[in-house]
């Protein structure tokens, strides 16, 4: 098929910059009609601007807040009780605020839990039920690799990112008998706004130049780049696809060959 997700609706987490635009701009190439999520309205709208819609799709974006879980949930309800069923979700957020994990504060770990997990679950309980009208669903969350091995200096992330990792695989369990998938994609480096700001930040505290950072972390990486936020969504947008309707439970690391 020329566009192999006509006809079908996308809900894309943190759609107005980084991996969640690129998934989205992947998204609507196929063919889907897709609802950015994000706090800016300036950005949304500027993103959903340039979505392509190759089959003539509409394309949405509302401006909401992942510290806000209950308001997010109705703003989002109401919208796709006007949209409709909603046939693909795309869990995305920025990572918390990186730093040592003993110097974390409780209300860093609360907030973390908050932006992803229980904003993961709230999404999830409103998309699933139109799921199952439509007979077609699939929930793919952008995590991190550190589901499979801690990274450093990332301690709050490193801990929500593990209670995502099992909330996902109970999910697609249950999931599984009714035919709707759950998979995690686990980005590595990649070149964004939040990958800038962990360089940034780690220079500041360890009194070295941000390009010496920045050059440590590629060293680490066997294909010696950062990803492109492109080649993250190519794996969210091949987990969305019909293709992938037996995968489900899985964690596919996008690291350049990083992750052991």
């Amino acid at each position: 098929m020329q566009h192999p997700l006509a006809g079908k609706r996308a809900v894309v987490g943190g759609g107005s910059q980084g991996i969640g635009r690129a998934a989205a701009q992947a998204l609507a190439e196929l063919g889907a009609e897709v609802l950015l999520l994000a706090r800016n309205p300036e950005s949304l709208a500027a993103a959903v601007a340039a979505l392509p819609a190759p089959a003539g799709q509409k394309h949405r974006w509302l401006s909401v807040d992942n510290a806000q879980p209950e308001a997010l949930a109705a703003a989002v309800s109401a919208e796709v009780a006007a949209w409709g069923d909603v046939h693909i979700l795309v869990n995305n957020t920025g990572g918390p605020k990186a730093g040592p994990l003993l110097e974390a504060s409780p209300e860093a770990f609360l907030s973390a839990f908050t932006n992803h997990l229980i904003v993961n679950q709230r999404l999830a309980q409103l998309v699933v039920p139109g799921m199952l009208r439509a007979g077609y669903g699939r929930i793919v969350n952008v995590v991190s690799t550190s589901v499979k091995a801690p990274l450093h200096g990332l301690g709050v992330s490193n801990t929500v990112r593990a209670a995502v990792g099992n909330w996902s695989k109970t999910l697609a369990t249950e999931l599984a008998p009714v035919g709707i998938t759950v998979n995690n994609v686990l980005p590595g480096a990649t070149s964004t706004e939040r990958l800038r700001a962990i360089i940034d930040g780690r220079a500041a505290h360890t009194k070295r130049s941000a390009q010496e950072i920045e050059d440590e972390m590629k060293a680490e990486v066997p294909m010696g780049r950062f990803a492109d936020p492109s080649e993250i969504a190519a794996a969210v947008v091949f987990l969305a696809s019909p293709e992938a309707s037996y995968i489900t439970g899985i964690n596919i690391p996008v690291d350049g060959g990083r992750t052991p």
